[in-house]
């Protein structure tokens, strides 16, 4: 890497590093800018060190979910990870960077991490945090070191590539169960409302997962063309009566419980409290033994009640096993949801090479009812006005904050359909953003779209760009503000 970047550098011939390219949804592999050589940082696999009594791991750009998994799981499965619903051959690292998020209370990756390997585009390379000094005994498990914090400044920039980096495990709980909880349109604020103070105080200890109807009816079928009649956006009756048909509601809250059995019970009882005020909650709880038995019972279960428990749980437990930081390929067809072919088998899916459109937009807000009902508000206005679906998620991601991620899904060998899309994203980002909800990532599509910051920190970040990067090398316009 440091030769290629020095050739680079010497050349002045830009730079557009990835990990695996599958940052789908917000450009995959694609530059920010034309004229640049892809570096691909995918084949470095290598798991560096692996400390399992203090439970981190120290890992190389082209290791995977996947292959953090399969190697927890060859140690004894008594650490866990932390996984994001994208697939299974994502990028840690290039994850990480992105500032992305998961499931269990290591769900904020960028903050479960510690001393990064940087190459700077002179060629140069060193290590943060505490790793900078010879023989540093601390340095894998205290990301701050000692004096200026400089790792924030390589997440989500153009200002180094990152080569290697240390990320702290879970320990495995001694009693796990996840929860699953919906509610109708009317009561979406309250519930936000109602689990907040559960954030708060920590009986929630991981990030909360709230997806709507639109979401769940991708994530089961395709586009229903011939029932719609070749017309968009999806018709509210039928996913009314598709959702009854699921078992499900406007909008579907899933939650994990972890700690020992008496903690869990505590928190489960503390979370039937804080709902019960709310007409149309309906909630479940679900764990191993519940799972195993509901696996058995599943074809009697359907030849009774009429309700398709198996293709339930074929999507639930994918859920289910998210929260206990096991990667997943299961949500991959539903970048398939306009396109008129069904989808590949979940191993064989690409949504690159077969055109899916996927453009994410992901605002974030407080905490609270009105906050995250007025996110839904503006998301269905424009998505349905474009002839979009509005499919959203909304994850209480930190005590104190929502992440509202918007999915765009679309045809990309439909040209009009296409542009109809990136019209509709505009439109929405400048929505977002004019009423103070800004994303807390950005797409290719979206680099250079936000509105005006501060004179003085647009010229810091350019004056540490051009100090550190002098010949612009490294992704041209990547996160890269105008003065």
């Amino acid at each position: 890497v440091q030769a290629l970047v020095r050739l680079a550098n010497q050349y002045s011939d830009p730079l557009y590093p990835i990990s695996s390219g599958k940052n789908w949804g917000y450009g995959s592999a694609v530059p920010t800018a034309d004229g640049c050589t892809i570096l691909d940082l995918s084949r470095m696999k290598k798991i560096i060190k692996f400390d399992p009594d203090l439970a981190y791991i120290t890992l190389e750009p082209g290791v995977t979910q996947k292959q953090l998994y399969d190697f927890l799981q060859l140690q004894g499965g008594h650490l866990w990870m932390d996984a994001t619903g994208s697939s299974q051959e994502c990028s840690i690292i290039g994850n990480t960077m992105e500032r992305g998020f998961g499931h269990t209370p290591y769900g904020d990756h960028f903050g479960n991490v510690s001393g990064l390997e940087v190459v700077l585009a002179n060629g140069e390379s060193f290590k943060t945090g505490f790793a900078r000094f010879p023989n540093a005994q601390a340095a894998e498990v205290y990301h701050w070191g000692v004096g200026p914090y400089l790792d924030g400044l390589f997440s989500q920039s153009s200002f180094a590539v990152v080569t290697q980096m240390t990320v702290w495990l879970m320990p495995k709980p001694a009693y796990f169960q996840a929860f699953f909880c919906s509610v109708d349109q009317a009561d979406f604020g309250p519930m936000v409302d109602a689990l907040r103070p559960l954030r708060l105080d920590g009986t929630l200890k991981s990030a909360m997962h709230l997806v709507n109807g639109d979401k769940v009816v991708s994530a089961f079928d395709q586009y229903p063309w011939q029932q719609m009649q070749g017309e968009a956006p999806l018709s509210r009756e039928w996913l009314a009566q598709r959702l009854k048909q699921l078992d499900a509601k406007e909008w579907n809250a899933s939650g994990a419980l972890y700690g020992t059995w008496l903690e869990v019970a505590i928190a489960r009882r503390k979370i039937k409290k804080a709902l019960a005020h709310i007409p149309s909650h309906k909630i479940k709880f679900l764990d191993d033994k519940l799972l195993k038995l509901a696996r058995l019972v599943q074809k009697p279960y359907q030849a009774v009640t009429g309700f398709d428990l198996k293709g339930a749980l074929d999507k639930s437990i994918p859920v289910f096993l998210l929260k206990q930081g096991v990667p997943t390929n299961a949500f991959i067809p539903s970048t398939y949801w306009r396109k008129k072919s069904p989808p590949p088998a979940m191993d064989k899916a690409d949504p690159d090479r077969d055109k899916c459109g996927l453009l994410w937009l992901a605002p974030v807000a407080p905490m609270t009812g009105s906050h995250a009902v007025r996110l839904e508000h503006l998301v269905y206005k424009y998505l349905l006005e474009y002839g979009f679906e509005p499919a959203i998620s909304m994850t209480l991601l930190t005590e104190r904050c929502i992440d509202c991620v918007v999915c765009i899904t679309y045809d990309r060998e439909n040209p009009d359909e296409e542009q109809q899309a990136l019209a509709c994203h505009d439109a929405l980002f400048a929505a977002l953003t004019s009423e103070g909800y800004f994303p807390y990532r950005l797409s290719t599509r979206a680099m250079g779209m936000l509105p005006a910051a501060a004179p003085a920190y647009v010229k810091l970040i350019n004056d540490i760009k051009r100090a550190l990067d002098p010949n612009l090398i490294f992704s041209p316009g990547r996160y890269q503000e105008k003065e």
